[in-house]
C-alpha cells in the first residue's frame, strides 16, 4: 500500500479518500487510482515545460497539482497522454483503458460531487478499445488429470486447495485469506474483492477435501490458529507459495505451467459450469464479480440457485485418491 499523503496535494487525496471512505474500494484500487494519475500528472507537467527537462520522470513531484491546473488540462492532453503511454511506456489496451476509467473518476468527482469544477473536459472521452480474448481454461478431462496426480507431502491440502479453485473460482487472494472460522457445515464465507462478503454453498466432494484437511490441519499444531490453509512453516500460506503449487501439480499431471495458472482455474471453474447449466446471473454471484461486462448490472440470485451451482459444477464430486508416501516438499 502507498502512503499517497506524503506526495499527492490535497485535491488528489480528498478524491483518494473519498473512494476510501464513501464508495469502499479496497487499498488496492485505492493505490491503483493515485497511480494513474500521479502517471498522468507527471506526464503534464513534464509536458508543459514545469520541470528541468533532465529531472528523471519518477522524482516529479505532484503535490503542487492544485485546482487551477487540473482546470487547464484539456481533451487533447489526454489523448496525447493516452498515446505516450502507447508509444513510450509500451501499455496495452486493457490498461489504458483502465487509466481512461480512472481519470474519467477523477473529474467526476470534482465536476458532479464536490462540484469544484463547471465543465468537465473528459465527458466525451473515449476508451481504447479492447481486444477481447477467450480466456484458457482446462477442460473437464484436463481437471479430473490435474486432481488424480496430487501426490507429496501436502497432498490433502494441495488437493483441497485445488478442489476450491476449480469447484468456486476463487481468486488466489481470497483463497489465502481463508479462515478455519469461514468453514461451515455446508457452505464458506469468503471476503472477495472491497470487502465484500459473499456465500458458497459447498457440494460432497469439496465437503470431503476440506473435512480431511482439517484434520491434518490440527495434527500440524498451526501457529496461526485463525488461517486456514498453511504453509510448511504452519504459518498462513502465501499468495507465492500458492502460485508454485498450482505450478507444480500441472507439471505433474502434464499440463503446461506456463499456459495454465491458479487465475486459469478460476476460469476453468467458470466454464464448467457455464458448460452445465448454470445460468450467467448465478455464475456472476459464485464468481463474486460486481459487473459480468461493463454494461451489465449486478445481479443478486437467491441460495436456492447458488446451491444447484455448486452441485452442477461436474467435479463435485470428485473424491481424492489414495495419499502418496512421499515425502517431497510442495
Amino acid at each position: 500500500m502507498f502512503d499517497y499523503r506524503s506526495d499527492a496535494s490535497d485535491l488528489l487525496c480528498d478524491f483518494l479518500s473519498y473512494h476510501e471512505t464513501v464508495r469502499g474500494h479496497s487499498a488496492k484500487t485505492v493505490d491503483e487510482y493515485y497511480l494513474d494519475l500521479r502517471t498522468l500528472f507527471r506526464y503534464l507537467k513534464q509536458r508543459r515545460g514545469l520541470v528541468p527537462d533532465d529531472l528523471p520522470f519518477e522524482e516529479i513531484s505532484i503535490q503542487d497539482v492544485d485546482l487551477s491546473f487540473v482546470e487547464s488540462i484539456t481533451l487533447n492532453e489526454i489523448y496525447d497522454f493516452l498515446s505516450y503511454l502507447s508509444r513510450e511506456r509500451r501499455l496495452n489496451s486493457a490498461s489504458r483503458a483502465r487509466k481512461v476509467s480512472t481519470i474519467r473518476s477523477f473529474f467526476k468527482f470534482l465536476t458532479n460531487k464536490t462540484h469544484q469544477l463547471q465543465f468537465n473536459p473528459v465527458e466525451d472521452l473515449d476508451p481504447p478499445k479492447i481486444l477481447k480474448s477467450l480466456p484458457r481454461y482446462l477442460s473437464f478431462s484436463e481437471s479430473v488429470q490435474l486432481l488424480d496426480s496430487v501426490q507429496g507431502r501436502y497432498q490433502v491440502r494441495d488437493f483441497c486447495i485445488l478442489m476450491l479453485f476449480l469447484n468456486f473460482g476463487l481468486r488466489i487472494s481470497e483463497l489465502v485469506n481463508l479462515n478455519v472460522g469461514d468453514i461451515h457445515a455446508d457452505y464458506i464465507r469468503v471476503l472477495g474483492k472491497g470487502d465484500k462478503e459473499r456465500v458458497l454453498f459447498l457440494n460432497d466432494g469439496c465437503k470431503e477435501a476440506i473435512s480431511n484437511y482439517l484434520v491434518e490441519r490440527e495434527a500440524q499444531h498451526p501457529l496461526d490458529p485463525k488461517a486456514l490453509f498453511l504453509s510448511s512453516h504452519r504459518t498462513r500460506i502465501s499468495r507465492s507459495a500458492v502460485h508454485l503449487l498450482v505450478k507444480k501439480h500441472l507439471g505433474e499431471a502434464g499440463l503446461d505451467p506456463d499456459k495454465y495458472s491458479a487465475h486459469k482455474l478460476r476460469h476453468t471453474a467458470a466454464t464448467l459450469m457455464m458448460q452445465n447449466g448454470v445460468d450467467v446471473r448465478t455464475l456472476q454471484e459464485v464468481l463474486g464479480h460486481d459487473h459480468l461486462n461493463t454494461t451489465q448490472i449486478y445481479t443478486h440470485v437467491d441460495n436456492a440457485e447458488l446451491r444447484m451451482a455448486s452441485k452442477a459444477n461436474p467435479l463435485s464430486d470428485r473424491k481424492q485418491l489414495h495419499k502418496s508416501d512421499e515425502n517431497t516438499e510442495s
